[in-house]
């Protein structure tokens, strides 16, 4: 599959298949992740695997009410949840070095993008939940104070694939030289 062809083609899949997905694959996955871009090559994320029902399912419960991903995460037969190591991104000598602050949130993007991808090219299914309470997330799991839970991501064999959403035509975001350029 061509790169752009799976940009276009990824979408947000919230129905799976029982179907299983063996761990070799989630481990393909996560090597896209391993090479995603960061920060000073800081590669400031990790990952959890969950496959364990009653975790999935406390993990659906730190969902914000009426989300549509609860039903995907207890559903899909993995979630894989992004972390980010915080004041490592972004910053030298343990100072911000720009007025951004800590760039964890932009590096773990581009990790859970490659895995997207990946997965999407793989014929598997995600979606991106970022509507949760990850305080209460971090304590189902364990996670230090020093790791943020960033998203969580259903991961299985899609029941279906969801039509594309309108997208905005390039020249509606693009700007030549300075803002307001067309």
């Amino acid at each position: 599959m061509e790169v752009l062809e799976a940009i276009k083609g990824r979408r947000s899949v919230r129905r799976f298949k029982g179907e299983a997905v063996p761990r070799e694959v989630i481990l393909e996955l996560l090597e896209a992740v391993r090479w995603a871009p960061s920060w000073a090559n800081t590669q400031c994320w990790e990952v959890i695997v969950v496959a364990e029902p009653e975790k999935k399912a406390a993990l659906a419960e730190t969902l914000t009410p009426g989300n549509p991903a609860k039903e995907a995460m207890t559903k899909a037969p993995w979630v894989v949840v992004f972390l980010g190591q915080k004041g490592k991104a972004g910053f030298y000598g343990g100072r911000p070095l720009t007025s951004k602050g800590d760039w964890l949130m932009f590096d773990v993007a581009l990790a859970v993008q490659n895995l997207c991808l990946a997965a999407h090219a793989r014929g598997l299914g995600t979606v991106i939940v970022g509507a949760f309470e990850a305080e209460r997330a971090a304590e189902v799991l364990g996670v230090p104070d020093d790791r943020e839970v960033v998203v969580m991501l259903p991961l299985g064999v899609p029941a279906g694939q969801p039509s594309a959403p309108r997208r905005k035509e390039v020249e509606d975001f693009t700007h030549w030289g300075c803002w307001g350029k067309g």
